[in-house]
């Protein structure tokens, strides 16, 4: 019981990419505790679209991390997907290829971005950011390019 609890108060957060590699430096860039006014984080691991939208329908997600040049199924197609199918779906943020990629971003209405290289104190802002405001008030777009 105790631990049912446990999972309860942490937050689920969706990492999405093809590469292993990937998922792997944003999950060690963000650690257990990404801030420590938040509770821990359990990370779901996805490498195929059939998967996360399975997860993003099931409403446990509290935060979607979708890498952008994944393939097939690129990150900013599924954000357009989710956010135009489920209601109040979660904040997704989406991992894209270049700084200038981020008019794409808001077109599938991704509510932040980071660039590749995965650089950890942004993807950590942009993760913290995300998360007390889905405890919160509304959504912002943020903007983490340097």
């Amino acid at each position: 019981m105790a631990e049912q609890k446990q999972d309860q108060d942490r937050l689920r957060v969706l990492v999405y990419s093809d590469d292993v590699n990937t998922r792997q430096q944003v999950i060690l860039a963000l650690g257990r505790r990404p801030h420590p006014d938040l509770p821990e984080v359990t990370y779901v691991e996805v490498a195929t679209e059939p998967v996360v939208i399975q997860h993003m329908d099931g409403g446990a997600i509290d935060l979607a991390i979708l890498d952008g040049e994944a393939v097939p199924a690129g990150g900013l197609g599924i954000a357009k997907q989710v956010k135009d199918e489920i209601y109040q779906c979660p904040p997704i943020l989406v991992l894209i290829g270049r700084p200038q990629d981020a008019w794409l971003a808001t077109w599938s209405r991704a509510e932040a971005t980071v660039s590749h290289p995965i650089d950890p104190i942004l993807l950590a802002d942009a993760v913290v950011a995300l998360l007390r405001e889905r405890a919160g008030t509304s959504v912002e777009r943020v903007e983490t390019t340097p």
